[in-house]
């Protein structure tokens, strides 16, 4: 009997403890920028799933693929079907498959391009920059052009940013960011990508 009054007085306690900091929060009247990073599995299907919760709202999302070219996607296809949301695939497939870096910097190129676009028009609660992280890390596209299109976006949209190697100064400026670790991956087990695990 003790040790159950113990728990409920731990749990009231944590309770108050957290209503005091929700009590304190403040609404920052500007969309939030979110970075998921990494080694990890599941960058981008977090992101899908804010996009989710905020479809979920009614609200209006977008979405613009720096990598991932013409590889059809279970998302992309949900989507699609779903008729939510605006989006943009425009990099033409992992970094290693053009082999040819100044056709990699113009595709990133007009990538950002259409996101700053976006970001700023005032249309969108959402926008998904997928894989961006990766562009920047090739040096297709510089910190101070992502950083400058971010802070020039309208006070409506939060940007979530994916892809692993999330530059320091990005992190920096986020609101939020989560790295994924990998722990195990079947890829290392020789176990080929999954439809609808994997893609």
């Amino acid at each position: 009997m003790s040790e159950e009054i113990d728990h409920k007085a731990e749990m009231q306690k944590l309770q108050a403890e957290q209503k005091r900091k929700t009590d304190e929060a403040t609404d920052p009247g500007r969309g939030l920028i979110l970075v998921h990073t990494g080694d990890g599995k599941g960058k981008s299907s977090s992101a899908f799933g804010v996009i989710i919760r905020a479809l979920g709202w009614g609200h209006k999302v977008g979405v613009v693929q720096f990598i991932k070219g013409k590889w059809i996607t279970g998302e992309r296809q949900f989507f699609d079907r779903l008729g939510s949301g605006d989006w943009h695939t425009m990099g033409e497939g992992f970094t290693w498959d053009t082999q040819d870096k100044d056709r990699d910097i113009a595709a990133a190129t007009a990538a950002f391009d259409k996101a700053r676009e976006m970001m700023s028009s005032g249309d969108y609660d959402l926008i998904v920059l997928d894989e961006i992280n990766i562009a920047l890390r090739y040096d297709y596209l510089a910190v101070e052009t992502v950083l400058e299109g971010l802070k020039s976006r309208s006070n409506r949209t939060s940007v979530v940013l994916t892809g692993r190697d999330a530059k320091p100064a990005l992190c920096n400026y986020a609101d939020l960011v989560s790295e994924m670790r990998e722990v195990k991956h079947p890829f290392k087990s020789g176990i080929k990508a999954q439809r609808g695990i994997d893609f």
